[in-house]
This record gives structure tokens, C-alpha cells and sequence, in this order.
């Protein structure tokens, strides 16, 4: 896997702690959680292109034109089985 680029950042402390605990709250480090911010924050402003894809496997990089959106912040599993829709009711009559 590529060396991630490393930069000093400052923030406002307030801030700081706001990112502390969401970070903790997902699970993550403020480092990954920052990273997930702004993943997402270019994937809505456009500015990432086709051939920008994630760094390692679940990683909050948009994959291209295959799937725009990119992957969920968090892998939600195998997906669900859906329910059967319940069958209707005989109507009785009744009231």
C-alpha cells in the first residue's frame, strides 16, 4: 500500500474535541475520521475523478463511475434478506 501523505494540521481545540468524540462515537481515530470528512466533502463537490479509488479495502474513497457515490462510511454487512410482504387479508365482511 502507497505511503499516506503527512502534514501538520491545526485546529481550533473546540473543534478538535467536536471530531474526538464523533471519532469515538464511529469507532474510529480522529485521523480516519478527518479523512472520512473530507473524502466525503470532495466526492459532493465533484472534485474527485474516475480513476481516484480507495487506498485499502474499506477505506471511504469513491471507487469511480461503477459506483459514484461511493463506498458507506461505515460497511453495514451483508446485506439483509427482505422480508416477504404479508399476504392480504380475506375481506370478512365485517365491520
Amino acid at each position: 500500500m502507497p505511503e499516506k501523505k503527512r502534514f501538520l494540521l491545526r485546529l481550533d481545540p473546540r473543534l478538535y474535541e467536536v471530531l474526538e468524540r464523533w471519532a469515538a462515537d464511529e469507532f474510529r481515530s480522529v485521523n480516519a475520521q478527518i479523512e472520512l470528512l473530507l473524502w466525503e466533502a470532495a466526492r459532493r463537490a465533484g472534485r474527485l475523478g474516475r480513476s481516484v479509488a480507495p487506498a485499502a479495502p474499506g477505506s471511504p474513497a469513491p471507487t469511480g463511475a461503477a459506483n459514484p457515490a461511493g463506498p458507506p462510511a461505515q460497511d453495514p454487512g451483508p446485506p439483509a434478506e427482505s422480508e416477504p410482504e404479508p399476504e392480504p387479508r380475506p375481506e370478512s365482511g365485517e365491520d
